[in-house]
């Protein structure tokens, strides 16, 4: 009988091992580490505690995660109640602002409105394209990545040439987008292409109510 045949009848008798036990302590296989030969019943030890290793750092990591999801939670939590306290547009974008730079350490914000804006004072309220309108219209989630855009990266004024990642959130109220939310950063890895966005599209769906929403107000 040769190996191959070996391997194939304990697949075919996969209970072999189990009825005949007392061969657990005597075949023996080369230790993953060290030379030496060890039992098989020693190299399955080995093996389960590699096992539970791995899964003792996976749910480290998922602690970690939990951890990190409840602090953004609280943070997105006390934006939502600076904004419901606004009173007018102007403490709006302010409180949107101060959240986006003191809670979320964000560098650079930069924000454009269009449609029911038109004609009011503010730098937000400046003319944008009409390839900027479409690309916000056509947007289905947060955009993140390298800039791409040399309109945008204009809103950031002076720090434009120095942005280096960004993330662009479209503003929408009943259906229809009227404004860019857009967050710049000098570090190429603070927003990337395959990054979450549940917590920007939420971020954005509140700046969107508030905002667009005291400026709608009579």
């Amino acid at each position: 009988m040769n190996a191959e045949e070996v391997i194939r009848y304990l697949r075919e008798h996969p209970g072999f091992l189990g009825e005949h036990s007392d061969l657990l302590s005597v075949l023996t296989v080369p230790h993953p580490r060290h030379k030496k030969a060890i039992s098989l019943t020693e190299r399955q030890l080995h093996d389960l505690r590699g096992k539970i290793r791995q899964l003792e750092q996976k749910l480290a990591e998922l602690l970690q995660f939990g951890d990190q999801n409840d602090e953004i939670s609280a943070k997105v939590h006390r934006l939502a109640i600076a904004l419901l306290e606004a009173e007018a547009y102007d403490s709006a974008r302010r409180a949107l602002f101060d959240s986006l730079r003191d809670d979320f350490s964000v560098p650079h914000a930069a924000l454009r409105i269009w449609g029911a804006g038109a004609g009011r004072d503010g730098e937000e309220f400046s003319p944008v394209s009409e390839d900027v309108r479409r690309y916000a219209a056509d947007m289905t989630r947060p955009c993140c990545g390298a800039p791409g855009n040399a309109e945008v990266l204009e809103w950031f004024g002076e720090m434009g040439p120095h942005i280096r990642s960004v993330a662009l959130m479209p503003l929408r109220r009943g259906g229809e987008t009227a404004g860019l939310l857009a967050l710049g950063s000098e570090e190429a890895e603070r927003f990337y292409n395959e990054m979450g966005t549940l917590y920007l599209e939420r971020i954005g769906a509140l700046a969107a109510v508030a905002l667009l929403g005291e400026i709608e107000r009579p």
